[in-house]
């Protein structure tokens, strides 16, 4: 028999030459299928994920007839392809690529084929096409069906378990295998069954495992799909609804939310050992379509609780605008009102909603609007407050006239969109500054009374003083007598150091300030020379008097005498009787100190911070007791001199130590520091 004819040694069968050349088909076809899908190279990787066995298969169905053309191979194909995103033209598209592969590797052997066979060829190819465009198409109605269905449990919005339930009644009516399926979500370090049906509905729902236990807790660590041929055997089965008698194939993927994991889901069978490709795909797009539905139903219920809160805060808001009656406003970055309050709306003149969208100047006069348009502005642009502004109308203005508001804006911001517009606060305070200029001309009136009451004084003062002494120079007088007169002496000299507190006090307030002469001078001989008059004055206490190093300096020795006189006079009203008043004068590098201490009550801690303020005295039980009184003006005529001085004052008071009034004079003279 010739090699040519049919059956002879030359003759090549179409099944010998897929299996002879198939390592150059396949070369020759991925080249094809690279050019077919260039520019999406993320496909390149799993295009020959079944191709060789296809092909092997191919050449069983040719050499053996159709009863060779088996099913699985072809729909794991179909339905792998689906799962990778293929459309039906793209799939048919590579089998018509390795039918064109096929031929131009047969067109140099056409003459050796044996008859027929490239007929069969053509016609298994036919075959294979027709099988997996079937699978592919059934597969893809099958999962729009599924997915139609979902879509369909999802439209009255129902609870999370619902609506989990409802998806997995979705699955086992479409996947004829599975007897049981449950999706078990991530709640702190657990997984808790929140949805099962099917078998062991009972045992699944509600329990829980840790998230790294078992077959759940391994799907979960490794974010990917896992399978199990014999779920009731195996050691990584740990939730009681997977142990079952005869549970067999098990399939377990997890629920993702970018890369945080939701929960996982799983399908188990008894009569399966392992679930088909299609079954797999179906339960995959349904898992990943309820995860999806998961976030959105998140979303949504954090979006209603969000609105739920907005709508109380701005209850509370408007609760809050509505009951002050401070004048509240937003304006936007076009000073136009967004939101104000009622309070606000009887300020401007017009009703509250009228203000909705319109801009400031058409709401307010124009003297306001000039006024306020510039400085709002500016304050949009700087982010930077305007705090306390004051402003108002003549009396001769249509409205608002006569009236005094302050105002306060306060740039509103947000972390991504900056200034969103300007808070605004409105008082009107045309009551206050009315009572603050009455009481301004009250305090002006005091001030000018005590300043011609302190001057007015002096001239009969000083006839009683003179009076006195002359008294006390008569021999007639008897003890009681020169007691009296005695008396009256000290009377008068309290007095007259009162007057003087009252005239300096006057002289600081009404602008002038206290008057100072200085000259060169010795302290402590000036010191030492008023305490010996003082002591004429209170023959019955003791006054120490001690001085140390250079005392001289530049300052008003009548002054020096006021403030150790005033000082003094403290410590004795005050001081404990039987004790000594001290006094000291301490010549330092640049200034010389004078102190006075006594013995007794320390001064109140409340006291302290303002022991130097004018009339700030409230007299002690003690103080009433010993019918003391005083203005209060005497220490702050020493802070006044002492700060005129250019130095300070300072005191320390406790009950062990006593208290101690400390003045500082500089030595050089400083610029005087304005009267308080």
């Amino acid at each position: 028999m010739s090699k040519d004819e049919p059956g002879g040694s030359g003759t090549l069968r179409a099944a010998d030459l897929l299996r002879v050349h198939r390592q150059a088909l396949l070369g020759d076809w991925e080249q094809a299928m690279h050019a077919f899908h260039a520019g999406r190279t993320e496909r390149h990787s799993w295009l020959m994920d079944h191709m060789p066995e296809l092909l092997l298969a191919l050449a069983e169905v040719i050499e053996h007839g159709p009863e060779g053309l088996g099913t699985a191979l072809w729909d794991e194909h179909a339905v792998i392809r689906l799962d990778q995103g293929f459309d039906l033209g793209e799939v048919a598209a590579e089998y018509a690529l390795l039918r064109k592969c096929i031929l131009r590797r047969l067109e140099p052997q056409i003459r050796q084929l044996a008859a027929g066979e490239l007929e069969r060829l053509e016609e298994a190819l036919d075959r294979v096409v027709t099988r997996t465009m079937t699978c592919f198409s059934q597969a893809r109605q099958r999962i729009l069906q599924a997915l139609d269905r979902m879509t369909q449990a999802t439209l009255d919005s129902p609870s999370m378990d619902t609506l989990l339930v409802r998806l997995l009644t979705v699955l086992m009516e479409s996947a004829l295998a599975v007897d049981a399926a449950a999706v078990l979500m991530a709640e702190g370090d657990r997984l808790v069954v929140r949805a099962a049906v099917g078998l062991g509905t009972e045992k699944a729902y509600g329990s829980s495992l840790r998230v790294d236990e078992g077959f759940a807790g391994q799907v979960a660590a490794e974010r990917r799909p896992l399978a199990l041929r014999s779920a009731a055997t195996d050691p990584r089965v740990v939730l009681a609804a997977l142990k079952e008698p005869g549970l067999r194939a098990v399939y377990g993927v997890p629920l993702m939310e970018d890369d945080r994991v939701l929960g996982v889901a799983y399908m188990s069978s008894r009569t399966a050992f392992i679930f088909s490709e299609s079954d797999t795909l179906l339960f995959r797009t349904i898992t990943q379509r309820a995860a999806a539905h998961l976030i959105q139903a998140r979303l949504q219920a954090g979006e209603r609780a969000a609105r739920v809160e907005a709508q109380r805060s701005l209850a509370q808001l408007d609760a809050l605008l509505g009951a002050t009656p401070m004048g509240i406003a937003f304006l936007d970055r076009e000073l136009r009102y967004v939101r104000i309050n009622q309070a606000m709306a009887d300020i401007n003149g017009t009703p509250l909603e009228a203000h909705q969208g319109r801009p400031l100047r058409e709401i307010q006069p124009r003297e306001i609007a000039d006024l306020l348009e510039p400085l709002l502005r500016r304050a949009l642009e700087t982010g930077e407050p305007i705090h306390a502004l004051e402003f108002g109308l003549p009396p001769t203005a249509s409205r608002g006239g006569g009236r005094t508001w302050q105002a306060s804006f306060y740039p509103v911001r947000t972390p991504s969109c900056g200034v969103l517009g300007l808070g605004c606060t409105v008082v009107d305070i045309t009551r206050h500054k009315e009572a603050e200029a009455t009481l301004r001309q009250a305090v002006d009136f005091r001030e000018q009374l005590l300043a011609v009451l302190g001057h007015d004084l002096r001239n009969p003062l000083n006839a009683i003083v003179a009076s006195a002494f002359q008294l006390a120079r008569a021999d007639e007088w008897g003890p009681p007598e020169r007691r009296a007169v005695d008396r009256i002496r000290k009377a008068a000299g309290r007095m007259g150091r009162m007057i003087n507190d009252i005239l300096d006090f006057a002289r600081t307030r009404l602008g002038g300030g206290i008057p100072v002469a200085r000259q060169h001078m010795n302290m402590a001989e000036v010191c030492q020379a008023a305490l010996e008059e003082l002591q004429v004055s209170y023959p019955e206490r003791q006054l120490v008097f001690e001085a140390h190093g250079d005392t001289w300096g530049a300052w008003d020795p009548d002054r020096v005498a006021q403030v150790l006189g005033n000082l003094v006079a403290n410590a004795l009203q005050h001081g404990q009787e039987g004790q000594p008043v001290c006094t000291t004068v301490r010549g330092e590098h640049d200034e010389v100190v004078l102190e006075v201490h006594n013995q007794g009550e320390p001064i109140p801690a409340e006291l302290l911070p303002r022991i130097f303020d004018p009339f700030k005295v409230s007299p002690t039980p003690q103080d009433l007791a010993k019918k003391k009184r005083s203005l209060g003006l005497g220490l702050y005529i020493v802070s006044q001199i002492a700060s005129v001085h250019g130095g300070s004052v300072e005191v320390h008071s406790s009950a062990g130590e006593g208290t101690t009034f400390t003045v500082h004079w500089p030595r050089e003279s400083k610029p005087e520091s304005p009267a308080r």
